[in-house]
Formats: C-alpha cells, sequence, structure tokens
C-alpha cells in the first residue's frame, strides 16, 4: 500500500476507476484532470504491484479555514484492507498542513459503509440534500468534521488501517450529481 501525489500522467488510471466505481455519473476526464492539477487541491493515488488501486482529493484554499473532500474511490478488490482510511486521514492530515479548521463531505445516503468510515472518525451528519445524485435520485448526507479536535486524537497523522470495508466515496463539491459510494 502506497500512497503519493497523483499526477496527469495517472489520469487514465484514475479514469478507468472513476467510471467502474461512478458508472452512472462519472466526472469527465476533463474535471477530473482539473481537479487534479488545480494548486488548491491535493488528490493522491493508492498504488499496489504497479498499478493504481484507489485516488482520494481534497479542496482547501490557500488562507481558507475549511476544506473539501472531493472523492475517495478504491478498485473492489482491495475493499476491506483500510485502504479507504489510509486516504481519508491523508487527505484530513494535508488539511491540517493547509490550516483548515473543518472538514466537509456529501456522501450518498444509500452508502452506509462510507457513512460508517466518516462517523468513525469524527464527522457528524449537518444536512441532507434531496435527490442530489442523479440519475439515481439519491439523497446527498451533507458531513462535517471539527478538524482541530480530530487532529488532537490519534487520527491525526497515524495513518493506522482499519478492517472496516470502504470503497468509493465520491462527493459533489466540485461537479454536481457526483456518486459517493463506499
Amino acid at each position: 500500500m502506497t500512497l503519493r501525489l497523483a499526477t496527469l500522467a495517472d489520469l487514465d488510471a484514475v479514469m478507468a476507476l472513476e467510471r467502474r466505481n461512478f458508472p452512472t455519473d462519472a466526472w469527465s476526464e476533463q474535471t477530473m484532470g482539473t481537479e487534479i492539477a488545480s494548486a488548491h487541491n491535493h488528490y493522491l493515488v493508492d498504488e499496489q504491484g504497479g498499478g493504481i488501486v484507489g485516488y482520494g482529493g481534497l479542496r482547501a484554499l490557500p488562507g481558507g479555514t475549511d476544506a473539501d473532500i472531493q472523492t475517495i474511490a478504491l478498485d473492489a478488490e482491495v475493499r476491506g484492507q483500510g485502504r479507504g482510511r489510509m486516504l481519508l486521514r491523508a487527505l484530513l492530515d494535508e488539511a491540517v498542513v493547509r490550516g483548515a479548521k473543518e472538514v466537509f463531505l456529501e456522501v450518498r445516503a444509500d452508502n452506509p459503509v462510507a457513512m460508517g468510515l466518516y462517523l468513525s472518525e469524527g464527522f457528524a451528519e449537518l444536512g441532507r440534500r434531496p435527490r442530489y445524485y442523479q440519475p439515481d435520485d439519491v439523497d446527498a448526507v451533507v458531513m462535517r468534521l471539527d478538524l482541530r479536535r480530530w487532529a488532537s486524537t490519534d487520527g491525526a497523522v497515524q495513518g493506522e488501517a482499519s478492517s472496516e470495508s470502504t470503497g468509493a466515496a465520491q462527493t459533489g463539491a466540485s461537479d454536481a450529481g457526483q456518486e459517493a459510494t463506499a
């Protein structure tokens, strides 16, 4: 399990995962490329055996006090190994480094695995956006994490793997209608 910074050279592999994980509402290649290339974002890939088996992204603007988890996705074959938690924690660590005090995300209401991961890391539900994920008519659960509190616990900079089954959790922060599945 190796996490590294994503580059545009990873775009084809990331898009292959994107399309497998989010078949009804995958981001476009242009959107994903813009996300990876943006200085405001921090995208990581998870490598195994020379291939990319996962990715995740964070948006945290300079001088801002909040950040957004944009997406987390894993190949089905590597779920349940703590990789989703590892990606999430690495993104949260970067949010701390960038000075964020809170982190937001949206997750599909029909994705209890992802919601369980986020709740276990300290996220709390703020509300719901009815029928947010299209074309599936699934509600988005809006969640928030107090990053200062998280950073003062064992969550920050630990990267401890969990046996929880985490898969893909894509938020709608940068492309309305994105799916969040884990």
